[in-house]
């Protein structure tokens, strides 16, 4: 994506079934499941380069031994230099116990950290706010009951912080910050106390109080737990939590709107956003690897049992389609293959464009996420021209030119633009940091006819406008092309995400300031002040608002302000934006339908809620976040 958002974290979660004694002797090392955690976050390092975490419990401690570890880092390569402190723990207990001490699980269990049976990582993009090492995760609560310790990370955003917030205060609890991951683990750690304390009633006159533990952490119901915490949570999650006993759990929104993955046989239970990093860890089949549902969530029990359970009502799927355009690896066969049919979807708009010119025009893509879906877009030329010759050789249609030239004729495809080293504007003034930028990507000379051809160049989505208004346009002109065709493999992005993308202020969207150059053009722009009266009087309507600055004009008429909008007086070629339709996305990408920055259709209240809340900002002036 020409345009740089931050998105999704990335969570990873390894449960060793087996007592650590078994890995050792099968595997030969007692970094079994290190190993494997350090595969899994480094295959998502695409979720989250503002830092990590990584955090370790061991199962049936003796009392006075530390059982939770947790390291968090913000380092420009935070999961090496995580993995790298881990191992040297490892280093340690070569030195401490000898050859013998590495082959020795319950020494190193009782000696070394890191070494225990449940794994929890965290790949973290800091979407708003400071970017610190406390607010990587996992975050920890914790206690001196064993089973009163919690451990959460996750990859998710709450619409509606302030409600749960209040619902801390008036459960009595004293929060000392008010951001989503804080309040959540509050609630959740709230009800955990809450099951502590209803299996000690249980027994408290029948047991002593060391035996009454033993049956709390034996018996604690997670499922219970996440039922009482997750009925107030409006937004989209996945969320991971450890407990001080061993059990740990994964929930996921009823909407199923962040990604979550598992593969569990008699040695492991692991847990992933993405398919391929449990594919490239394991070296299972892809097959084998399950999607948690909406609303349910992995329990796993302190003896290595497992089930998925029903939290909430599951509602209707509204993954987002985001994480297979753009966000997710393409390595996923079926991620891999989406983004090749939204290639392919394009071609009658494409070929509509260029007035069927595919003797003259040549097809370029925009570096380096969008190459897949220029493999399709190509394949679906090639079919194209297939077809063609299918009717003047088979059904003897009339053809202009000459037949063996039909026969021979492929697109004409080069690789027009490449991205630079990531070059830093530094201290300057508007029109030297223009010029800087507009250096970010470089072009390939001399392929391109000066005057003759027009080039079609394939993008993931267009958000802002602005990488491609201020660099690329300016570099393929520097081609003289006739004319540049963009072309973006997403619909056009209308309204703000709130489920985990930075993606929440109105003014940001290309979109959006096209459709309002539309409206004061047409002398309509009245609509404006009509939506924020709306929004202002209904600020807890189910309805959105925002659609209705959309609603005077067809896609075409905002494809095309927008292209007049990133054209510079500079630019001496025709330019014009093409992009997919919401239909096409569907049919490309059926079982992931979460299109809410498309079609302003939001799976919950709470994204309502936050676009008609982003529009009121929008007309005040005012450059916060919405939620």
């Amino acid at each position: 994506m020409s345009d740089a958002i931050k998105h999704e974290c990335g969570i990873a979660m390894v449960r060793l079934r087996k007592s650590p004694q078994y890995y050792i002797d099968k595997y030969g090392t007692p970094a079994y499941a290190s190993n494997r955690m350090y595969v899994l976050m480094q295959k998502q390092i695409n979720r989250g380069q503002d830092g990590a975490g990584v955090a370790n419990v061991k199962i049936n401690t003796k009392p006075g031994t530390r059982y939770i570890s947790r390291y968090r880092s913000i380092e420009p390569s935070a999961v090496n230099y995580i993995f790298e402190k881990i191992s040297k723990k490892y280093k340690k207990a070569k030195k401490l116990g000898g050859h013998d001490g590495l082959s020795d699980a319950e020494w190193l269990k009782e000696n070394i950290a890191f070494t225990g049976e449940v794994w929890l990582g965290h790949l973290r993009y800091g979407t708003h706010g400071e970017n610190s090492i406390e607010t990587c995760h996992p975050f920890l609560k914790q206690n001196n009951w064993r089973s009163r310790n919690l451990v959460m990370a996750g990859n998710f955003n709450m619409t509606n912080v302030e409600e749960l917030f209040g619902k801390l205060v008036q459960l009595g609890q004293h929060p000392k910050e008010k951001t989503d991951t804080v309040t959540v683990m509050e609630k959740i750690g709230h009800f955990l106390d809450e099951e502590n304390q209803r299996i000690f009633d249980k027994y408290k006159h029948q047991y002593t109080n060391e035996q009454i533990t033993q049956f709390i952490e034996d018996e604690l119901d997670v499922a219970r737990i996440l039922r009482r915490s997750c009925r107030d949570f409006d937004g989209g999650y996945a969320m991971c939590g450890l407990i001080g006993n061993g059990s740990s759990f994964v929930v996921r929104d009823p909407s199923g709107i962040r990604p979550a993955y598992y593969y569990a046989d008699d040695e492991i239970i692991v847990v992933a956003s993405e398919k391929p990093a449990i594919k490239s860890a394991f070296n299972i089949d892809f097959k084998a690897i399950k999607e948690i549902q909406p609303g349910h969530a992995l329990v796993m029990n302190k003896d290595g049992s497992f089930s998925e359970e029903e939290i909430m009502p599951a509602r209707e799927k509204k993954s987002c389609s985001f994480e297979r355009i753009y966000f997710s690896r393409g390595t996923d066969p079926d991620i891999y293959q989406e983004r090749k049919n939204l290639g392919k979807a394009l071609i009658p708009q494409i070929l509509k464009a260029i007035d069927f010119d595919l003797k003259n025009t040549v097809f370029s893509y925009i570096p380096n996420t969008a190459e897949t879906a220029f493999l399709g877009m190509i394949e679906g030329l090639e079919e194209y021209l297939v077809a063609k010759r299918k009717e003047v050789f088979l059904e003897g249609k009339p053809h202009v030119g000459d037949l063996e030239e039909l026969l021979n004729f492929r697109p004409r495809v080069e690789k027009l633009v490449s991205k630079d080293v990531k070059l830093r504007t530094f201290i300057t003034n508007d029109d030297d940091r223009d010029t800087m930028v507009s250096s970010v990507y470089d072009t390939t000379y001399e392929v391109v006819r000066p005057g003759v051809d027009t080039l079609v160049v394939i993008d993931d989505s267009i958000v802002r406008g602005t990488t491609l208004e201020k660099s690329i346009l300016t570099t393929l002109d520097k081609l003289n092309p006739k004319r540049i065709i963009i072309v973006s493999s997403a619909p056009q992005i209308r309204y703000p995400d709130c489920y985990g993308i930075d993606m929440s202020r109105m003014k940001d969207f290309i979109a959006f300031r096209a459709a309002t150059a539309l409206l004061k053009e047409r002398k309509i722009d009245n609509i404006m002040e009509e939506v924020y009266e709306a929004c202002q009087a209904n600020q807890r309507a189910s309805e959105n608002f925002v659609k209705r600055v959309y609603d005077p004009f067809t896609d075409e008429e905002i494809s095309d302000k927008i292209a007049e909008i990133v054209t510079s007086p500079e630019i001496n070629a025709e330019v014009k934006v093409i992009y997919q339709t919401v239909d096409a996305l569907h049919n490309c990408i059926p079982n992931h339908t979460g299109d809410w920055y498309f079609t302003g259709d939001y799976p919950t209240n709470g994204g309502t809620w936050v676009v008609n809340k982003a529009f009121k900002n929008y007309m005040e002036g005012k450059t916060i976040r919405a939620y």
